[in-house]
């Protein structure tokens, strides 16, 4: 593969060189830099491409990007100049792997809350009617049977055009992806034209050192989306609705609960059921149907309208519709595990004060008995989440199991004691049990008729990270193991 092909429609500055030259791998990772490849130079967290430029022309690359003003190294590698190395890395990817996006109708799904849920629903909804679907998103990769394990939400645009490759030649027709704001700021979504863009909401999240300056910032990075996609699909409820879709150029169709929308919601019903919660409500609009979801929460109903209203573009019939949501279900969104008719368990990744406070708010439309949350923090993060989520909890919970997540290299009794400090601001009852299969077990043993119990922050994560190292544990396997041991103690 020539190099003027991988650079086509890009600005770019030759330094040294020609664009005859040859490449034979692509690479934005120093150590794997080798004879005849085209390495670009990425600013990291932790380092700067640009400081290997000589290690990497040493190594025998063929061609080096960089966007910063450099001493030429030594050798004969060719040296291009960009104004933004992570740009010209997306561009160069969709290029180096053949444009897959353009075999494939591609749907992207950005918001703070409801993005997994969402790419799973309208996942469901097209499997449903034979279309063949890709998705990448925060819990994994599906690409026909495979499943790969997620590192990021959005992955770096190298690895996203891959996968694109992949389901191309898998003979997938259809990608549905989280786009998180990180994805937009890094350019990891650059190279490509979303067919579809879908907006769930929009709340202060992701605002730190790491991630995004500001919300303001945070929302422009949102609004993205909206300048890369054909069609826009947007909730019309949300306060932020009018920031988000600013400066957009694609065509606009909105969902929500108001009858002026493109589609809508209405007659919705909150559905309890030995143990098992959900909501059902009607659509008017673009698709008129009666909708089932296993999902509880006002919250949910927006998601599945966001599907919906996606599914209407692809002729998807109506049965296949009702019959997608009816069976729905996400791994650690709201997920019931049955373990009582009298009482709800509930796995949710809520993992900060916003989506506790979501989730726990929902479930209040339920009028429990109790919602008895259990919940830790994760450690080596800002301790303000502990705070937050401690206060949370106090307020709005009737009962709180304070218990360990990932401690990474903290102590876990340190992270409980920030927990507590937000709780002790309420008259919110609680337990500290460290063990997170003892606090399950004592959820449950202690549950009472119409009670639910919220086990927040781990989700679909099925390892707990303790001193650098990821073990196995898998909420699901606790609760079995609590369960059977309560059984053993009661006989």
């Amino acid at each position: 593969m020539k190099l003027a092909g991988l650079l086509k429609d890009m600005e770019y500055e030759v330094l040294r060189g020609s664009l005859d030259t040859d490449i034979e791998a692509l690479v934005y990772d120093s150590r794997k830099a080798d004879k005849n490849c085209l390495f670009v130079c990425i600013q990291g967290s932790n380092a700067d491409g640009h400081d290997f430029v000589e290690d990497v022309s040493l190594a025998g690359a063929a061609a080096i990007v960089v966007s910063e003003d450099i001493e030429l190294p030594a050798g004969d590698a060719v040296i291009i100049k960009v104004s933004d190395t992570r740009y010209a890395l997306a561009c160069i990817s969709a290029a180096y792997f053949g444009h897959p996006a353009k075999k494939l109708s591609i749907i992207g799904v950005t918001g703070t809350k409801g993005k997994t849920t969402t790419t799973y629903l309208i996942k469901s909804i097209l499997e449903n009617a034979g279309r063949k679907v890709g998705l990448i998103g925060t819990i994994e990769v599906i690409i026909g049977d495979e499943h790969i394990h997620a590192g990021n939400t959005t992955p770096e645009s190298y690895l996203l055009q891959k996968y694109f490759r992949q389901m191309a030649d898998a003979g997938l027709d259809t990608v549905v992806m989280e786009a998180s704001s990180q994805a937009f700021k890094l350019h990891r979504t650059a190279g490509f034209v979303f067919d579809y863009g879908i907006f769930t909401n929009l709340s202060p999240d992701h605002i730190g050192p790491n991630e995004h300056a500001s919300f303001e910032e945070y929302t422009e990075c949102k609004s993205m989306l909206f300048r890369q996609c054909r069609v826009g699909i947007v909730n019309g409820d949300d306060e932020h609705l009018g920031e988000v879709i600013k400066n957009h150029t694609c065509e606009l169709e909105t969902f929500g609960m108001k009858p002026n929308l493109d589609i809508w919601a209405e007659n919705v019903r909150l559905l309890n059921e030995k143990g098992s919660l959900g909501v059902a409500f009607n659509t008017k609009g673009l698709m008129e149907l009666n909708i089932e979801l296993p999902m509880p929460g006002l919250f949910s109903v927006h998601n599945a309208l966001a599907a919906i209203a996606i599914c209407a573009h692809y002729n998807v019939s109506r049965k296949d519709v009702t019959d997608a949501v009816k069976n729905a279900k996400v791994k650690g969104r709201i997920e019931p595990v049955k373990v009582s008719d009298d009482f709800t368990l509930l796995i949710d990744y809520a993992h900060n004060a916003v989506a506790l406070q979501s989730i726990i708010t929902a479930l209040r439309e339920y009028k429990p008995k109790r919602i008895v949350t259990v919940f830790g923090c994760g450690g080596n993060r800002a301790k303000s989440r502990r705070f937050e989520m401690g206060e949370v909890s106090g307020r709005l919970s009737d009962f709180t199991i304070i218990t360990s997540d990932n401690p990474r290299f903290e102590e876990p009794l340190d992270i409980i004691a920030d927990i507590r400090t937000g709780i002790d601001k309420t008259s919110g009852k609680y337990i500290e049990i460290p063990d997170r299969k003892e606090a399950i077990k004592y959820a449950i043993g202690h549950g009472e008729p119409g009670d639910i119990i919220i086990l927040a922050g781990k989700g679909h994560e099925d390892y707990q990270e303790i001193k650098g190292t990821k073990y196995p544990m898998d909420e699901r396997t606790l609760i079995e193991e609590a369960l059977k041991e309560l059984s053993e103690e009661k006989a």
